[in-house]
């Protein structure tokens, strides 16, 4: 196996600046698509004119040098490198793709250093500070950034399925809680256009005729929450989760954990409320409209309402799927000059329609619970592949683990 050496970031690469140049929403001739924080962010990036400008192919390295996100790198990308990036033109003994996972790996010590009182930049001194390691064999490197590829391709194909899941499910919502399911043959209904005869009209439009449109207000129960003294030490620091919006603002249906836990004396000097399993909270003040579901037993702030149902034939699971549904492609009336807040008239104005005479509202959960539990499983995946790849570049970025060449 080859030695591992370590030299000073500017002995390795040389950096050459972006300019700024004329840009256009279109590609016109000698325009080329324009490299910036939008288009690293997969988002759609304008074209820059490339005659003088600084440019870039697939196979070069680049920094963003300025802004919040300074020390960002990326590859892959060809075109005219803008203002805030710096092209990082590696010498002949580091390969390209070794100098990205290295440089990646040290992104949050490149933040820490950051200069400027405005707009952060990377430090105009990093070719100095920064030090890199790597194997002297080019083909180590080579084997080390193979390893670290597979990871990301992983990575990118678990992402790609979870954004397909995320479409689909948002199909499933809109038409489960507009057509819901044939109990007959376990399938949609037909569209109200294909069909007009089996819907009926309601305060929320056409629904199917088995379906009863209820004021949601006068079929759940809706909770408040409070928080205990800050001042009563005695309060806090107990075993009982205390959430606010930020502990399950998460894109998960169930809250996991909570930042703080409260006393039982706390709960009891306090106008918060336990809220059980099953039962819902929803975010009301801010971040209006999050919305999750209780796995097990936790109290809750001021900021949300917990909702929980009061009516045999209205299920929990099935009230969460459909104030998804609603706070996606509806939203709920809120009010407040400042900020947005839900209060408890708002819930006067949402409608959820619902077959009480039949297992259609069982079905409906199944499936949305169905594409739920492929979503939880990919995430999961996804989050198992990302600390593989963080231990991986931990430890064949150091040298700690040798590859075989």
């Amino acid at each position: 196996m080859s030695e591992w050496k370590e030299k000073i970031f500017g002995e390795v690469a040389t950096v050459t600046k972006g300019k700024l140049t004329l840009q256009s929403e279109s590609k016109e001739q000698d325009y080329l698509t324009l490299i910036n924080a939008d288009v690293v962010n997969g988002k759609k990036s304008l074209f820059g004119y490339s005659k003088g400008a600084v440019l870039c192919d697939l196979s070069d390295v680049l920094m963003l040098w300025d802004g919040e996100r300074s020390g960002l790198v990326a590859t892959g990308l060809s075109g005219v490198v803008g203002s805030t990036f710096a092209k990082l033109s590696p010498m002949e003994f580091i390969d390209s793709k070794y100098l990205f996972y290295y440089l990646d790996s040290k992104f949050n010590w490149i933040q820490g250093q950051r200069t400027g009182t405005g707009i952060p930049h990377v430090p105009k001194n990093i070719g100095k500070i920064l030090r890199v390691k790597y194997p002297e064999n080019i083909s180590e490197q080579r084997r080390i950034t193979q390893i670290l590829s597979t990871c990301d391709a992983v990575i990118e194909k678990t992402q790609a399925a979870i954004a397909k899941y995320k479409v689909i499910k948002q199909g499933m919502l809109h038409d489960l809680f507009t057509r819901g399911i044939d109990i007959q043959t376990g399938k949609l209904r037909p569209r109200y256009k294909d069909a007009p005869e089996l819907y009926k009209e309601s305060k929320l439009g056409w629904i199917p005729k088995e379906w009863e449109c209820e004021m949601l207000s006068s079929i759940i129960e809706i909770i408040s929450g409070g928080t205990p003294s800050t001042q009563i030490k005695e309060y806090w620091d107990g075993e009982i989760p205390w959430l606010s919006v930020d502990d399950f603002n998460t894109g998960n249906r169930y809250p996991s954990k909570a930042a703080k836990k409260i006393t039982e004396e706390g709960l009891k000097k306090s106008a918060t409320n336990m809220l059980l399993p099953g039962m819902l909270i929803i975010s009301a003040r801010g971040t209006v409209g999050v919305i999750a579901q209780m796995k097990a037993p936790m109290a809750f702030n001021q900021s949300c309402y917990g909702l929980n149902t009061v009516n045999e034939y209205l299920s929990n699971d099935y009230l969460y799927y459909y104030l998804t549904f609603f706070i996606r492609f509806i939203g709920f009336k809120s009010y407040g000059s400042v900020f947005d807040v839900i209060t408890r008239s708002s819930f006067d104005e949402v409608f959820i329609p619902i077959n009480k005479k039949s297992d259609e509202q069982r079905m409906i959960v199944e499936k949305l619970t169905a594409i739920d539990t492929k979503l939880h499983s990919e995430q999961s995946y996804l989050e198992k592949m990302q600390q593989i790849k963080k231990g991986l570049m931990e430890d064949l970025l150091s040298g700690k683990k040798r590859v075989e060449v």
